[in-house]
């Protein structure tokens, strides 16, 4: 379900463009990020922090794509947000010595923190790619190619996503494998 929700702006976005142009698919996809995250919001009663980044990311560079009739703007919306989610993630790990991630999630996984550094990387390495390959595209393709992309593109997340829950369900088996000591 969450799947769908989540996929549900980006389908719109596409279908908008080839009934269009780039302009009302813009606006499409401001329409149904909104939508969206009332939708997440009415579901959790909270919207995590990719959740608000992106919200605010397509308001704001789709209003700027609309405004100043310039799709370079949206097209390079999920460049930043990945860089953003990078450096914020990579940043807190190297710097502050803050895992945002085992924050987050720490009490939904019970995982040991060599774990969640790991996840985190996994993460940072995931978010730079994302945002080098929105990069490479936008500034080397047609928008055409682009707007097909961010459809096929949305492969990459997934897999992603699948390799992440392999790699905690075999952490989290190993912990429940352990004997317990009382």
């Amino acid at each position: 379900m969450k799947f769908l929700i989540d996929f549900f702006p980006i389908a719109l976005f596409v279908a908008a463009y080839k009934l269009r142009d780039i302009y009302f698919a813009t606006a499409v996809l401001m329409v149904a990020t909104v939508l969206q995250s009332a939708l997440l919001y009415a579901i959790d009663r909270k919207l995590q922090a990719l959740q608000k980044g992106t919200l605010v990311l397509v308001l704001v560079f789709g209003t700027l794509t609309l405004v100043l009739h310039d799709s370079r703007f949206i097209m390079w919306k999920p460049t930043v947000l990945y860089t953003a989610m990078a450096l914020i993630l990579g940043l807190a790990l190297w710097r502050w010595e803050k895992n945002y991630l085992k924050l987050m999630l720490g009490s939904q996984l019970p995982l040991p923190d060599a774990v969640w550094t790991r996840l985190t990387i996994a993460w940072v390495i995931y978010f730079l790619f994302m945002a080098s390959s929105n990069a490479y595209v936008a500034a080397l393709y047609s928008e055409e190619t682009w707007v097909n992309f961010k459809l096929w593109g949305y492969a990459f997340p997934v897999v992603f996503i699948l390799g992440q829950g392999f790699f905690i369900a075999k952490h989290l088996k190993a912990d429940d494998d352990t004997p317990h000591h009382e």
